[in-house]
Parts: structure tokens; C-alpha cells; sequence
């Protein structure tokens, strides 16, 4: 490994520099990956110093998220102590069923879960959680033991009700996608509208409720969105907690992206009423800066979690309790070390450095509201307490502008779409990055913007 890991640091070394001198990359049409790059499988084997050549092509021509140019995902920028974390379990390369496989890395999984629950204000000894392999996961496994406890012959006779499961309008596309997979079905999936803040209507959710009922139908399932995709809106969850206890619903926080506000005194009232939840799903790879991926999801029935994952399996659990054998509250058998690269940058800044990354997010979207506001040429669109900042400039089509500040190499930034409104959506999800760093992205976007016919771009 000694001459890979040279090769390693010298790739590494490269990208760093470009990252600074060049953030963007100009990554041209996909249909033309195959001639630009040398990516053909062969028979024959390279030599050392081809395949550095062939690797160092792709690695800096790929899009740089770490850079201070790239907004364009809810995800973004590199905390050193948590990418230690990820290269140290590649390199380690166990397994996180066993104790016998996992040895000391089981007990930090256990411990960020059990002080996420405590954080959170579920019942530690009732309380459990796994790591998955992303949000859309997380959130599946809570639809799986939302399922099972309303009808826990579900798991062996299969779905014989009509089961139907509440959102609003904005949440994840993930719901559905999960509801195909359980069984429940997308058609029973009831999307409830939202307020002008992105927030779901909990009147209109009681209404629906009471509709299924009344028809005879099984509601069993309700997910509350802490920070939407587009607008960063965070439901009422004390409002829903209200309708699920009067209806006896599974109650979900997918806190995929804003989940992280559980760190923050001045910012966790967002989700106020967490502890109410059945379960939580956080992504570290979204506020908190480690390295994709990086989802959890907790619940305080850690008994729903056993009865929904367990499978006895005499060839791997040879020894040690459930507590330790995480295989058996998992979706997955085989599973990747998660958890270390959380736990590095948990252990390296403490909770206050986690508290102080996630206001500082909240305090680069405060900035970038405010220049947008005084700004005569920008109309807002999103709101405070977000680190979404939504906004059009000139009445450019944001398609085009995006698409063309991306296709030049100038910045990465999205767009998205509202009601009946489209705009350029550009969160602050790198911790790293200063009030310089924001008003920097918005002069080069007016720059850009304002040097182009958007007329001939495509």
C-alpha cells in the first residue's frame, strides 16, 4: 500500500491547490466522457505510472464540493477531523454487524446514537438507532417500523390493508419512493398542502385524517420535514405531535438536512417538540460537513427496531449480545463504518464546535438575505431562520443562469421551484466559509450575469 499512498498524497496535494486556484470545474457534455477520459476496462494490466496519469485526469476534472465556489447541493466543503475519520475506515475495512468484526468501533456507534437520543430527549433505556446508507434509507426504516408496529403480522402475511401515510407537498421525494418499496404503494401516500413559508397545514392534515378514517382506510404513518429541500422550511412538530397522539400515528422527523439544529441552543426551537417524535433521521453529511455518507435515524422503541430488523443468522452471530450485534437493527448486513468519521469530528470540536458550525450557517444565509434585500436588483424568496437564501436577479430565467455560471466554470449554484415560483436556490451548508466568502458569490454572479446574452445560451 506504501507506493498507492504516495500516489494518494500526490493526487490529494493536486486537488487542494486547484481548489483554490480553480474551484469550478468545466465538466463539458457526459455523451463525451468516454473520448475525454480513459475509463475503457482492459485485459492487460497498467503500469504504476499510467494509472497515476489516468487517475490524476479524473480527479481534477471532477467537481470540487469542498471549494468556497460550490453551493449547489445540500452538502458541501471538508472538516479535516471528520475526513480523517473516512480515510482511517477505509483503510481499516471492517464490517459493522459484530463486535467480533466492529471490536471498539461498535461502541462508538453506540455511543453517538445513544447521545443523539438523550440530546433529543428520548428515553435512554428505551431508546436505539442505526446508521444507514443515506436519508432515503433512514427514512425507509422508519416507515418499515411505523408499518409493523400498526400490523405486526405485516412482516410475515404481507400488507392485507389499505394503509395510508401522510406528508406535505414539499417533503423529500424519498417518501414516495419508500412507500412503493413497503408495500404501501404511492397512490396512499396523501400530500398535504403548505402554508407560504413551506410549512405543512396541520388543520388540512386533521381534515385528511379524519377522511381516510371515515372511508375506512388505515392511517398509520405521518412525516414531518425539518428543513425542506428547496425553501430549508422546518414543520410545526409540536402541531403534528398534537394530531398523531390524538390519532395513535407513527410520527417521523426527517431531519435529513436541518436535523443538525438539535446542536444549537439559539436554533433547535425549529424542531421544538422532537422528543415527541416516534423517530429521527440526521444527516452529518449535510450541516455538519463529514463526508458523505453519513445518515442516522433514531427511535425511542428500540424493541420496534429489533422486531422490524432482526434475522437470527447462526453464521454471523456467533457470540456477544444484541446490544453489541448491530446487525440485527439494521437494514443491511454487510455496512460500512458510518459512524467513525461522525465520531471524529464530534470528539475533535466537542458539542460546541458542532453548536458553533451550525450558526454559522444560519449566519452566512443571514448574510446572503440581507445583501439580496438591499439590493435593488434581486426579488427573495425565502425566509428567515433557513439556510436556503432563494432569490432571482433581473428577471433572468434561473435555469439559464445556473445552468451557464456551471457550464463557464464560475460557480455551482441551483435553482428550484416554489408553487408557482422558480428561482436560484443557494444554500450554506460549509461551516468553513466567512461573511467574505458569500459576498464574494454574489459578485460574481452579478459579474457573470451581467456580461452575457442569455438569449443565445441554451
Amino acid at each position: 500500500m506504501k507506493e498507492e499512498l504516495k500516489i494518494f498524497n500526490e493526487l490529494v496535494d493536486a486537488l487542494l491547490n486547484l481548489e483554490d486556484a480553480d474551484p469550478v470545474v468545466k465538466l463539458g457534455s457526459p455523451e463525451d466522457i468516454k473520448e475525454v477520459f480513459d475509463i475503457a476496462i482492459q485485459d492487460k494490466p497498467i503500469s504504476d505510472t499510467e494509472l497515476k496519469s489516468v487517475l490524476e485526469k479524473i480527479v481534477l476534472n471532477t467537481p470540487r464540493t469542498a471549494s468556497k465556489s460550490f453551493f449547489n447541493q445540500l452538502f458541501g466543503g471538508r472538516v479535516p477531523s471528520a475526513t480523517l475519520g473516512e480515510l482511517l475506515t477505509v483503510m481499516l475495512n471492517i464490517s459493522m454487524y459484530t463486535y467480533k468484526v466492529g471490536g471498539p468501533h461498535v461502541g462508538i456507534e453506540v455511543e453517538v446514537l445513544q447521545q443523539i437520543c438523550s440530546r433529543i430527549g428520548y428515553p435512554t433505556e428505551t431508546s436505539g438507532g442505526t446508521f444507514a446508507p443515506g436519508g432515503s434509507m433512514s427514512n425507509f426504516m422508519s416507515m418499515l417500523m411505523a408499518r409493523d408496529a400498526y400490523d405486526s403480522e405485516i412482516q410475515h402475511k404481507g400488507v392485507r390493508k389499505q394503509l395510508v401515510l401522510y406528508t406535505s407537498v414539499d417533503a423529500h421525494y424519498s417518501i414516495a419512493k419508500n412507500a412503493s418499496f413497503s408495500g404501501v404503494g404511492k397512490g396512499n401516500v396523501r400530500y398535504i398542502d403548505v402554508n407560504d413559508k413551506g410549512q405543512i397545514d396541520v388543520s388540512k392534515l386533521e381534515e385528511m385524517i379524519k377522511k381516510d378514517m371515515h372511508d375506512g382506510l388505515h392511517p398509520f404513518f405521518v412525516n414531518v420535514t425539518a428543513g425542506t429541500t428547496v425553501l430549508g422550511a422546518f414543520d410545526d412538530v409540536n402541531g403534528i405531535a398534537d394530531v398523531t397522539e390524538k390519532y395513535n400515528l407513527w410520527l417521523h422527523v426527517d431531519g435529513a438536512y436541518g436535523g443538525s439544529v438539535i446542536f444549537s441552543e439559539q436554533h433547535k426551537h425549529l424542531i421544538g417538540g422532537l422528543e415527541r417524535s416516534d423517530s429521527f433521521t440526521m444527516n452529518p453529511h449535510k450541516m455538519l460537513g463529514t463526508p458523505l455518507s453519513c445518515s442516522l435515524i433514531v427511535t425511542k422503541h428500540k424493541s420496534q427496531l429489533l422486531e422490524s430488523f432482526s434475522q437470527e443468522a447462526s453464521y454471523l452471530y456467533q457470540g456477544d449480545s444484541d446490544d453489541f450485534n448491530l446487525g440485527k437493527t439494521s437494514l443491511q448486513c454487510g455496512r460500512r463504518n458510518d459512524a467513525f468519521k461522525f465520531w471524529c469530528l464530534w470528539k475533535s470540536i466537542g458539542t460546541q464546535g458542532l453548536e458553533s458550525a451550525v450558526d454559522q450557517l444560519f449566519h452566512l444565509a443571514d448574510v446572503g438575505r440581507d445583501y439580496v434585500l438591499n439590493h435593488k436588483d434581486y426579488q427573495l424568496y425565502s425566509f428567515d431562520e433557513s439556510t436556503a437564501v432563494c432569490f432571482n436577479y433581473k428577471d433572468i430565467p434561473p435555469e439559464k443562469i445556473c445552468n451557464a455560471l456551471a457550464s463557464h466554470g464560475k460557480l455551482m449554484v441551483g435553482y428550484g421551484v416554489f408553487k408557482e415560483d422558480t428561482f436560484v436556490r443557494f444554500v450554506t451548508v460549509n461551516s468553513r466559509l466567512e461573511k467574505s466568502d458569500i459576498i464574494e458569490f454574489f459578485e460574481k454572479f452579478e459579474e457573470f450575469s451581467d456580461s452575457v446574452d442569455f438569449s443565445k445560451e441554451v
